[in-house]
């Protein structure tokens, strides 16, 4: 199953973690945008990698991430990371011998997840510093 990476739904996915609506992304990307024409954005499965990376700055997101975001394979990555992390826990248990402790990797995942979330949020606080700046011109 080799389905295509659906850029417009990637948009859609970060700009709702940035907490932007479609009208502000159309006002930071020009005159000629409206909230109709970034809701058709997000439909189109592939985007010109030139407005990916202006919707890209704009939302402080590696034109990568639209490009290559796959919700489906990061499911499957995350379950086969449990599913390893779970084998390995059995096998190690029933050996008595355990190469790492589980309660450091989890709190190194989480601590990862944690740095990743504060960027996101300090990056939100940014833009809507940007949009209150631009609405009260």
């Amino acid at each position: 199953m080799n389905e295509k990476i659906h850029h417009g739904r990637n948009i859609k996915r970060f700009r709702e973690m940035m907490g932007i609506k479609q009208e502000a992304l159309a006002h930071e990307l020009g005159d000629d945008w409206s909230q109709k024409r970034i809701s058709l954005l997000e439909q189109k499965e592939e985007v010109e990698e030139e407005l990916l990376r202006q919707v890209g700055e704009i939302l402080r997101i590696p034109v990568e991430a639209f490009q290559n975001f796959d919700e489906e394979q990061a499911i499957n990555i995350i379950s086969n990371t449990f599913q390893d992390f779970k084998d390995n826990a059995i096998a190690s248990a029933m050996n008595y011998q355990c190469s790492f402790n589980p309660i450091d990797k989890i709190v190194q995942l989480y601590d990862e997840k944690t740095v990743l979330y504060e960027r996101m949020l300090k990056e939100k606080d940014e833009m809507m510093a940007r949009l209150e700046k631009l609405l009260g011109k």
